[in-house]
């Protein structure tokens, strides 16, 4: 049986509700995440409001929130412009600030990115907490060649994986690494805006799709008049988008933007599948040219009690070898690519594992339940030296 959205609010109906007091109902759930720890709040009907803490689910200690409850908590957050995407496309994302009190009784605001759903007929929410600060790539345990994706002069660097896997939050370390240390105009394009940057050595403006352009196609067609040197494209979720900054890397910038990949190799088949297949030739020879470096992370929890998770990352340079693999169309052997690359600053999903198993971050068992290849990370850790085939 289909399931009917519910029925959009009249101004009335919301008009007769105290704005404050619901924004603050809504406003301590979002503080109970932050004093646990946490990195999501969850608001389904028929269930509590749950959390998401070191990578784990846990549910508050409060009764099930029911239909009425659910649209009291979370309609007050939207203006009028999102309440009608909201009816109109099942779904809205925005920003949330909240203040949150410290220990030393200071008030802060925390950033959550939000996103309101429907699901069989009822709302709710899913909203990820946006960290107060930028950490730096020794905070993030990110390996060092990170830093040398920063100093290309153009092209475009790809952050891949699947939801919560840490890619805005490293990309927002290298962002604000070039801050620090370039006197360059960055120009971010956001859906919403997650981390705030505070001006050192760059020119730093940030534009919130719906907030501050209509969307993603005009905010890219005025981007290149205003003379950025760096960019960051959001998420790459279409054709167009994915085209427009292609052509921005192509023009003289240097684009930073994520894609939902399970892997760096991966990616260039998740590009593909974006476009027409009578466009891949083109598009393969564009990203060859273009295209700088693909890096793909994943989240592990420690077993320590800092830092909470790290990022298990794979990083695809673009050297000569990967760039014919990708203009003779076979991507199957980019991984043996990357194997006999690691001289360059290539690593692999296990290099990563191996690395903070070795270093007793995260537990083996942890490692080989995400490992692409367990048998090679156990040889690994037997000290086994493992080599690619050779591939040319």
């Amino acid at each position: 049986m289909a399931h009917a959205a519910p029925a959009a609010p009249s101004s009335a109906g919301l008009g007769g509700l105290n704005k404050a007091r619901v924004e603050l109902e809504i406003n301590k759930l979002f503080r109970a995440l932050i004093k646990f720890g946490g990195s999501d709040l969850h608001l389904k009907v028929g269930k509590p409001a749950t959390i998401r803490v070191r990578g784990g689910l846990r549910e508050l200690d409060m009764p099930a929130i029911n239909e009425e409850e659910m649209k009291r908590l979370i309609l007050p957050m939207m203006d009028e412009r999102q309440l009608q995407i909201f009816y109109e496309e099942g779904g809205a994302d925005f920003a949330h600030v909240v203040e949150y009190e410290n220990d030393q009784g200071k008030k802060e605001p925390w950033r959550f990115r939000v996103n309101l759903l429907i699901q069989m007929g009822n709302p709710g929410m899913v909203s990820r907490k946006v960290e107060r600060s930028i950490p730096n790539f020794e905070g993030l345990y990110l390996p060092p060649v990170i830093e040398t994706l920063c100093h290309f002069d153009q092209g475009m660097v790809l952050l891949a994986g699947v939801t919560g896997s840490g890619k805005s939050t490293t990309i927002a370390s290298m962002l604000d690494y070039i801050n620090h240390n370039e006197r360059l105009h960055i120009l971010t394009i956001e859906d919403p805006i997650e981390f705030v940057y505070t001006e050192d050595k760059a020119l730093i403006n940030q534009r919130e799709v719906g907030v501050d352009v209509k969307d993603f196609k005009i905010a890219m067609k005025h981007a290149v008049r205003q003379d950025p040197d760096i960019m960051l494209v959001g998420e790459m979720r279409d054709m167009e988008t994915f085209e427009t900054a292609m052509h921005a890397a192509e023009t003289g910038h240097l684009v930073f933007g994520t894609i939902h990949a399970s892997s760096a190799p991966s990616t260039i088949g998740r590009i593909l599948d974006l476009f027409p297949r009578e466009m891949h030739p083109a598009l393969r020879g564009s990203m060859s040219f273009n295209l700088k470096a693909i890096v793909a992370q994943k989240l592990l929890p420690t077993i320590r009690d800092t830092p909470k998770r790290v990022p298990i990352v794979e990083i695809m340079l673009m050297n000569g070898t990967v760039r014919k693999l990708i203009l003779e169309e076979k991507d199957e052997k980019l991984f043996d690519a990357m194997r006999i690359g690691k001289d360059d600053g290539m690593q692999m999903f296990n290099d990563s594992l191996y690395h903070f198993v070795t270093k007793e971050y995260v537990s083996r068992a942890a490692a080989f339940e995400i490992s692409p290849n367990v048998e090679q990370l156990k040889m690994m850790l037997k000290g086994i030296d493992v080599k690619g085939p050779g591939i040319l």
